[in-house]
């Protein structure tokens, strides 16, 4: 099944977002943060108690690519690896593009 997504410009309303979802018993292991700013990523994912995608969410030949790839890219082959088709691939990158968080839930039925 796709992931859900859900997208934020305010770090506070995604914070509310996980403790919600967390509520209604979504597991906190299902949902991953991505921005544009790996610095972003990495204080709102720790802030929020969420995932960032790493090494285990991705084919290591894909993890290994993304050393060698520019940040649209990389951030696309993510997606790609939570589950997005190629084409919304792209349109959420572009979304990051302009400031927006993006919080994905990698199990929207729970």
């Amino acid at each position: 099944m796709k992931p859900s997504v859900k997208e934020f410009k305010d770090d506070t309303k995604l914070k509310e977002e996980v403790k919600s979802l967390a509520e209604k018993g979504v597991s906190k292991d299902t949902l991953y943060v991505l921005s544009h700013d790996d610095d972003r990523t990495d204080r709102v994912a720790d802030s929020v108690d969420a995932n960032k995608v790493g090494l285990s969410e991705q084919e290591l030949s894909t993890y290994v690519g993304n050393i060698f790839r520019k940040k649209g890219d990389e951030l696309r082959a993510k997606f790609q690896e939570l589950g997005f088709p190629e084409q919304e691939a792209g349109d959420l990158e572009e979304k990051l593009d302009h400031g927006t968080i993006l919080l994905v839930n990698t199990n929207p039925d729970v």
